[in-house]
């Protein structure tokens, strides 16, 4: 299992004080309450130093399409995540003329399901360098990248393209990220073509959490910490804002609970049950093992020293994904198909 992972954990820590990253990381959303008179505190900052600890173990662990799906109780995990960015390529109407933006490209798993099955050139734009330069090879060695376009840049701040130049655009579990999500939505539409659609998926707290509770505060303050999300917001507010930046709403629903006839999008990280295919390494035994494993790793210098607090903290936010899951006051599933107006 090390073997797999200890070259990319290598390549992507760089000779870091991994320990001390993991330290700051874990301390940033004191951090913010701390700074909340508006000084220093960057929060893009905070997600990139996420991305840049986590992203080898979330591909491990996960898929390289770095996002959750309504699940089947006859499918992969994978074959999940493809049929519901079948979907979302489905409610864009997606063509191969079109031109699209991919909001937070990730390490580009949903850009190059879109290239294989619309032949759509793709902006693959993200703030986090090591993602996207993950996003180019990969892109090169599956035949791709002649379909895709590449920006490092902040989707608080795309001021650098061109306004009305986009045919549709979507972002997942991107925009959760934002500091001002009204600010983010606001960047994508005047980016976006008259009548173009624009796709999310957001995380968010359902109707209900309920804020006078202690449990649910808490549960809400580790998702926030390990996830690097400045906020969550509810399903009201993400329609709200929508609405401010301009889009007309098409369509507006929370697909972890749509399908009643579904497994519960926490599954795969509570045990081997509910997919076909669970991934052990996700579950709660695997997550031990790996941390077991890591630590020989580390006596070992066969992974860099630090990797076990990453994993550790990645462990932490999955019981925290569970235990929202559960007592149903948060999802990762909340997906909107809205347009820019003619």
């Amino acid at each position: 299992m090390l073997k797999k992972i200890s070259e990319p954990l290598w390549n992507a820590y760089r000779g870091w004080d991994v320990p001390s990253r993991v330290r700051r990381l874990g301390g940033w959303l004191e951090r913010r309450r701390q700074d909340d008179s508006g000084g220093g505190y960057d929060h893009s900052e905070t997600v990139n130093e996420y991305y840049d600890l986590c992203n080898e173990f979330m591909q491990f662990g996960w898929n390289e399409s770095l996002h959750f799906a309504p699940l089947r109780p006859d499918e992969s995990l994978a074959q999940s995540i493809v049929r519901h960015q079948r979907l979302m390529i489905e409610k864009l109407q997606l063509r191969e003329d079109m031109r699209v933006i991919d909001v937070g490209c990730g390490v580009g798993g949903p850009m190059r399901s879109v290239a294989r099955e619309t032949g759509c050139k793709v902006l693959c734009l993200n703030n986090n360098e090591q993602q996207l330069e993950t996003a180019r090879k990969r892109n090169s060695e599956q035949g791709l990248d002649h379909l895709a376009e590449y920006m490092r840049c902040n989707f608080m701040d795309m001021s650098a393209i061109e306004a009305d130049s986009f045919d549709a655009a979507y972002a997942i579990e991107s925009t959760c990220h934002a500091p001002d999500k009204q600010g983010a939505f606001e960047q994508i539409y005047r980016v976006l073509k008259p009548g173009a659609l624009f796709w999310g998926q957001e995380m968010c707290m359902t109707d209900k959490y309920d804020p006078a509770n202690a449990r649910d505060r808490e549960v809400k303050d580790e998702l926030m910490l390990g996830i690097a999300l400045d906020g969550i917001a509810t399903y009201s507010e993400v329609n709200r804002m929508l609405e401010a930046a301009g889009f007309d709403i098409v369509e507006a629903v929370d697909r972890g609970i749509a399908d009643e006839s579904g497994t519960p999008w926490y599954r795969p990280m509570e045990g081997l049950e509910g997919t076909l295919q669970s991934r052990f390494r996700g579950t709660p035994l695997g997550r031990k093992a790996m941390i077991a494993g890591l630590r020989v790793g580390e006596a070992c210098r066969f992974v860099p020293k630090g990797s076990t607090a990453v994993v550790q903290l990645m462990n932490r936010t999955a019981d925290a994904y569970v235990a929202g899951g559960k007592s149903g006051i948060f999802s990762p599933l909340y997906c909107f198909l809205v347009r820019k107006p003619m």
